[in-house]
């Protein structure tokens, strides 16, 4: 590893796989973290759905969903402070259980994010020309499936292009985007909680109950399950603060701090917007409904109406830029430790982010995209539902990895029993119960919206996403210059990870901010 270097009068020392460092404090790390669940985006896509499943029960469905993440949390922030590498769970899941497990772990976030950019860009590609159709009256254009797969291809590339040119234009993006998304919302929640207990409610509005709170009065089993897996997926993301730590400040200890204020801070927010459609809208009106906002947007919003369908665009662009970020760096860190060829550890020498990486996920995201929506577009909405089985799959496996890793001091100390043991262990279980019953829900033809095979269409492209990983981990393993992976030689519990060097002076990061 080369010596520090000297940059503006601030002395920095270079990573070990060739990426910027110090470009990230708690805020924007916080940012990136909130930014790629993109939270309007993710209540568009399922509040409506939970509420269908469970009723005045929505509130309590999302807290209950929060609690593996929380504790999965915790995993993530005990690794990292141990084995602080832009490779997460390859990398941990590697030094826990060897090479196969650690590399299905890696394939894990790199399908996932795959998957869900189709869906991001496909979605920014509708509410693009549903916010400039409008006033010039060709909103229609919002139903062309060509103009639309156009439109969500040029924002793929496009954010591609602001990943490629490295993370700090990317996270003074961030700032922007979630700024407004948050500004919607709070606006969302004072406006429907204001008219529903204000002076002149709409006559489906209901004050809020302490029921809505209650574990014990969901009415059907079946019901809260399929509501809970629907609100994992609304979670799901904030894991890139964790790849980006090798480009953080003190990168052992903000990744996992950011990644546990990310959780509360969704979970806050998950539940305000859900106690406030309800409130604002009532249940029949809502019952049903694939997109609440669009239900409700004109009666809060009136000639405003716009800022809630920008909002959902904003959202999209920003997720589609943020799940660029983790899943480029896990390539990378795969290459790098020989677990994938070499060509995907090349570091851009000026941007210094993995070029390569960034280029090949944009590519291959958009063939995923425009091959799945030629096909149809059911197929494609498909493949969205089928992604809970990919991230309860690695985030499971990071869990577990907490627990092994750790296995020779779990009883050093009470924090280490907690979080190291109880915290870790209680999230795997509840993920993997979550992917069990997911899996068994999707055997059912009638789940989704395509059948393959006999079976749902949903659970042939979920199981089947991940048994192409195990194709090509086999493919790769043939060949030579896999072999130190393989035989746990290039990684194991013992190798040094490759990580910015420990003696560094931290300046200003680009939110401002020193830690």
């Amino acid at each position: 590893m080369t010596g520090p270097s000297t940059a503006g009068g601030e002395r920095v020392a270079p990573s070990g796989k060739g990426l910027a460092t110090a470009k990230l404090g708690l805020v924007g790390s916080t940012i990136m973290g909130l930014a790629s669940t993109a939270p309007v985006y993710s209540l568009v896509a399922t509040l409506g759905f939970v509420i269908t499943a469970v009723g005045y029960q929505a509130p309590i469905a999302f807290i209950v969903a929060f609690v593996p993440m929380f504790f999965i949390a915790f995993a993530y922030r005990e690794l990292n402070r141990a084995v602080p590498d832009c490779g997460t769970t390859f990398t941990w899941a590697t030094k826990a259980f060897g090479p196969w497990v650690g590399w299905m772990g890696g394939w894990g976030v790199a399908v996932a994010g795959i998957i869900v950019l189709a869906n991001l860009g496909q979605i920014a590609g509708i509410y693009f020309w549903l916010l400039i159709g409008e006033p010039f009256g060709f909103a229609d254009l919002s139903e062309n499936t060509v103009v639309t797969t156009a439109t969500g291809v040029f924002f793929i590339i496009a954010m591609v292009y602001v990943s490629y040119r490295g993370v700090e234009i990317g996270e003074r993006l961030q700032n922007a985007l979630l700024g407004v998304q948050y500004l919607a919302l709070a606006l969302f929640v004072v406006f429907a909680l204001g008219s529903a207990l204000g002076g002149a409610p709409a006559a489906e509005s209901i004050a809020p109950a302490p029921d809505w709170f209650n574990p014990f009065a969901f009415t059907s089993f079946d019901g809260f399950t399929e509501a809970v897996l629907l609100a994992l997926f609304i979670y799901w993301g904030w894991d890139t603060c964790l790849a980006l730590n090798e480009e953080t400040k003190d990168p052992k200890t903000i990744p996992g701090r950011a990644a546990l204020i990310s959780t509360v801070i969704l979970m806050v927010t998950y539940v305000a917007v859900a106690v406030a459609a309800i409130s604002f809208g009532g249940l029949e009106a809502l019952d049903g409904q694939d997109d609440v906002f669009l239900v409700l947007k004109d009666a809060l919003f009136g000639p405003w109406a716009w800022l809630l369908v920008l909002a959902v665009l904003i959202s999209a662009v920003s997720s589609t830029q943020t799940t660029i970020l983790p899943t480029a760096r896990g390539t990378l860190s795969m290459a790098v430790y020989r677990a994938l060829p070499a060509r995907f550890g090349t570091v851009h020498p000026r941007f210094q982010t993995p070029g390569f990486s960034t280029l090949v996920m944009g590519v291959v995201a958009i063939v995923f995209y425009v091959g799945m929506t030629l096909v149809s577009e059911n197929f494609l909405a498909d493949s969205i539902y089928s992604l809970g089985l990919a991230i309860a799959f690695y985030y499971g496996i990071t869990g577990y990895a907490c627990v092994w890793y750790f296995r020779h001091e779990l009883f050093e100390s009470a924090p280490t029993v907690v979080f190291r043991l109880v915290f870790p262990l209680l999230g795997a279980l509840m993920l993997t119960a979550a992917f069990v019953k997911s899996a068994i829900d999707m055997l059912n033809p009638d789940y989704g919206y395509t059948v393959l095979f006999g079976v749902g269409g949903v659970f042939v492209i979920g199981i089947g996403s991940l048994l192409v990983g195990v194709v090509l981990m086999v493919v790769w393993a043939a060949f030579a210059g896999s072999r130190p992976f393989f035989r746990g030689e290039s990684l194991n519990r013992e190798t040094p990870v490759l990580v910015p060097d420990e003696e560094q002076t931290y300046g200003r990061s680009v939110d401002g901010g020193r830690v």
